[in-house]
């Protein structure tokens, strides 16, 4: 049996508690500041760019609205993303695409994304729900994103992250405004 010295001994204590201690503080950083929350989005404003019809022929009408999105990232840790897509539906029927290009959102910090999407008015017209929207003067879109990237945390950690986004638009044409109700979520 192998007899250690007692300053050996003393010194493998005090490395084992700081190790313990260490261990501890940083599992409790991780559950309570560190901890992944969702980001908070907001769409800033739906604007109605531009507006074209054809009087003889109302399928060649189109549609531009200008999306302004706030993304607010209320984690210790930054997001990277890469470029990404957002469709736009119209009772389930896919009407746009538009492009998210590659960003960082800083730690605890605010980041605007702005895009154009353009509507054929086509699409719109052969969709049943059309009429009674028309009726209304409310037309209801759905648009989803789905952004994968990386969460940054001090620089050291990096985790893998998918952030969904489904915001419902409604737009009034002829009042020239919009109204819109956003919900995300992040998977780790």
């Amino acid at each position: 049996m192998v007899k250690f010295s007692r300053p050996l001994q003393i010194c493998c204590v005090v490395t084992l508690l700081l190790l313990i201690i260490i261990t501890v503080t940083a599992v409790t950083l991780y559950f309570t500041v560190f901890k992944p929350k969702q980001p908070k989005i907001t769409t800033q404003s739906v604007t109605l760019d531009s507006f074209s019809t054809n009087l003889f022929d109302l399928r060649d009408t189109n549609v531009t609205l200008g999306i302004m999105v706030t993304i607010d990232n209320p984690n210790y840790g930054g997001f990277k993303y890469g470029n990404s897509t957002t469709y736009v539906t119209y009772h389930g029927s896919l009407v746009a695409e538009a492009p998210i290009m590659e960003a960082t959102i800083p730690a605890r910090g605010r980041h605007d994304v702005g895009t154009t999407v353009l509507v054929i008015g086509k699409s719109l017209l052969t969709n049943p729900s059309f009429s009674r929207d028309q009726g209304n003067d409310t037309y209801n879109f759905t648009s989803s994103s789905t952004i994968e990237g990386k969460a940054i945390v001090m620089k050291l950690f990096k985790m893998k992250a998918t952030s969904y986004c489904i915001c419902n638009i409604s737009v009034h044409f002829l009042a020239k405004n919009s109204t819109t109700v956003c919900t995300s979520k992040v998977k780790f």
